[in-house]
């Protein structure tokens, strides 16, 4: 087994270091623990710019369950949305879907072929059924609504108009928090790189990611956009290698890559 003094550095990106005392609260923790001479603790935007940006210059937007954005900028300056962070990801999505069905059936917006896919996921004869399940007294838990994002982007690209505002919209502000994040380190007036990350943004529909770079490159025009595939915990160990002055070159970047574990590992 490895001894807590042969780990040279550990780096930790975490969903909820989000104030200066959280990350020295999971500092604390993680040192106890033994996991590395030097900590490095980061809010959880920040690992996925480190692996899409060589340099880890640049912009992040993540894009799951939740959205988490930060950006590093050529002087060093860090930020990230943290509490900022009023737009979500799929949690908002799936429950925008579900009120657009609500509203269609209602009468107040157009009807939608998001009903069908809706009533389909839940399995259930029509929207009223569905509401009465998921508000009644004594009710059975139903799947997580932010399962229906995949069905709103489905629907999107097909041209169902009700889903296609939604996800503009939606790709709208989170371009928002992006140039906020650029401008937070001085990106102004500066090219930058945009690495987008996330389950959310690995959709074949790319409505999401359009409406946000349309929106960003309004004010940016010089923006380079990556798609990042990769895992945050890979960003993660490319800090770690940072703190203890590794340089993560091609041949140790194809090693990681070849020793990862498969995607279903990752799945939560």
């Amino acid at each position: 087994a490895i001894q807590p003094k042969a780990i040279d550095a550990g780096a930790f990106n975490m969903a909820g270091a989000d104030w200066p005392e959280d990350i020295d609260f999971v500092a604390a923790a993680m040192s106890h623990y033994g996991f590395g001479q030097m900590i490095t603790v980061v809010n959880d935007a920040m690992a996925p710019l480190r692996a899409g940006s060589p340099d880890c210059i640049g912009v992040s937007v993540v894009c799951g369950t939740g959205v988490a954005v930060g950006a590093r900028g050529p002087d060093g300056r860090t930020w990230h949305s943290g509490f900022w962070q009023l737009t979500q990801g799929a949690g908002e999505l799936g429950q925008k879907t579900l009120h657009a069905v609500y509203l269609a059936e209602l009468g107040i917006q157009p009807p939608t072929t998001l009903t069908a896919r809706v009533l389909e996921f839940y399995n259930q004869p029509n929207v009223e059924t569905l509401l009465y399940q998921r508000t009644r007294r004594n009710r059975t838990p139903l799947p997580d609504v932010r399962h229906l994002t995949r069905a709103l982007l489905d629907e999107a690209g097909q041209g169902d108009g009700v889903a296609r505002q939604i996800v503009q919209a939606h790709g709208a502000i989170l371009g928002d928090y992006a140039l906020v994040a650029a401008r937070q380190v001085g990106f102004t007036n500066i090219p930058f790189t945009l690495v987008l990350a996330g389950g959310v943004f690995r959709h074949p529909e790319r409505l999401l990611i359009d409406s946000l770079l349309t929106h960003v490159t309004s004010a940016a025009p010089a923006v380079r956009m990556v798609q990042n595939q990769l895992e945050p915990v890979v960003g993660a160990l490319m800090l770690a290698f940072d703190a203890a002055g590794a340089p993560v070159d091609e041949k140790v970047r194809t090693r990681l890559l070849s020793t990862l574990p498969p995607p279903a590992f990752f799945m939560t």
